[in-house]
């Protein structure tokens, strides 16, 4: 671990304050510190030699390659809402330990891109289809597909990995790594655990609205919001009373803005999103969206309950697509799950509101929310 940084003294020079969370600004500083962190690795992946310099190339041009940066933000958020001084000693410090959250987060999405058969993210091939075509261009022996999908999997779990890194070489001081520590530990359980009970949901054909919220709880809400603000939290040493009200409102934002995502994955313009139109209904994803389309058509519409059941999880056409989109919206799924993303948004909003976070952080976090919960993409 890096010494921490020096307190300051009455004669320095106050230190610019980190842009705040929301803006372009923001991110750039987020990927000066994921890139400088990727520059201290070079001398080590180059010792391990040309192919994994090329693997870990590929991590670098995935975690930098866009993206809204909202895990950092809500950590960060998090953190001044429970004292921190963007102009403190330490800022430099705190944010490179939020960013370290793309890592996670990159983790999690390469791996559920093998698990969902996705073909591309944000526009570009999936790591893993790159390493596939990478293998068949080069003429190697053995299948290009599971070749592809073996790279995947380890550089998901080197992101892991150097995630903790990350961490470890911020420069946080031993105090607050120590009340870091057990919440990221957390964080890590949860988001794998949440990926486990999505495949086992799906593959044990659990169909309850139930079974898909406790899935959004633990495999997007837990490390998208929950988790990101009580890091903050613990960094600055935040009261219990804070942290109950900003995991309140993570659980509420985080679950609406899966909800949001899975309306997306559904209706979403692929031009925004970056994904192609339908393909959550192509992957049979166990959404709270299909579950409630599921439930009302079983009490209603025996033909429509068949036809999403036989539908969902196949190759399906632009046409057929069209079919099930209009089927959730006659079924009242689609106006549910809206009604549902404003009750926890709501939900969420009063948490922060009635707690002892400062004046800016509530501010902050109110437009969170509302971009988290309102987007297009």
């Amino acid at each position: 671990m890096e010494a921490p940084l020096s307190a300051a003294t009455g004669t320095q020079t106050p230190r610019p304050a980190v842009p705040q969370p929301g803006t372009p600004a923001f991110v750039t500083a987020v990927e000066d510190a994921l890139t400088h962190f990727f520059t201290t690795r070079r001398a080590t992946t180059e010792r391990l030699g040309p192919v994994f310099v090329e693997a870990t190339d590929a991590l670098e041009q995935f975690v930098l390659r866009g993206g809204k940066r909202t895990r950092p933000a809500f950590a960060w958020t998090g953190w001044l809402g429970a004292g921190g001084d963007p102009h403190a000693p330490d800022a430099a410090a705190v944010l490179t330990a939020c960013s370290a959250l793309e890592l996670v987060q990159a983790c999690a999405l390469v791996h559920d891109d093998i698990i969902d058969s996705s073909r591309t993210r944000r526009r570009f091939p999936t790591v893993h289809v790159d390493f596939e075509q990478r293998h068949r261009d080069r003429g190697w022996y053995g299948d290009s597909a599971h070749f592809g999908a073996s790279v995947a999997i380890l550089i998901g779990d080197l992101a892991l990995s150097w995630a903790d890194d990350m961490v470890h070489a911020s420069g946080l001081a031993p105090a607050a790594i120590a009340r870091f520590a057990p919440v990221w530990a957390d964080m890590r359980t949860e988001v794998l655990g949440g990926q486990l009970l999505d495949i086992s949901g799906e593959a044990g054909g659990d169909e309850s609205v139930e079974a898909a919220l406790r899935i959004n709880r633990y495999k997007t809400a837990a490390y998208t919001v929950e988790r990101p603000l009580h890091l903050g939290a613990a960094i600055a040493a935040a009261g219990q009373e804070l942290i109950e009200a900003y995991r309140e409102f993570g659980t509420a934002i985080g679950i609406a803005f899966q909800l949001r995502d899975d309306l997306l994955g559904v209706f979403g313009d692929p031009a925004v999103t970056g994904k192609p139109s339908g393909d959550d209904l192509r992957e049979g994803k166990r959404t709270v969206l299909l579950a409630e389309a599921l439930r009302r058509a079983d009490d209603a519409d025996p033909a429509a309950a068949a036809l999403l059941r036989s539908s969902v999880g196949t190759d399906l056409s632009a046409e057929q697509v069209q079919r099930l989109r209009a089927l959730l919206v006659e079924l009242g799924a689609v106006d549910e799950v809206e009604r549902r993303i404003t009750e926890l948004t709501d939900t969420g909003l009063a948490a922060i509101e009635a707690s002892s976070a400062t004046p800016a952080a509530k501010e902050r976090l109110r437009a969170m929310a509302l971009a988290a919960t309102k987007r297009a993409a």
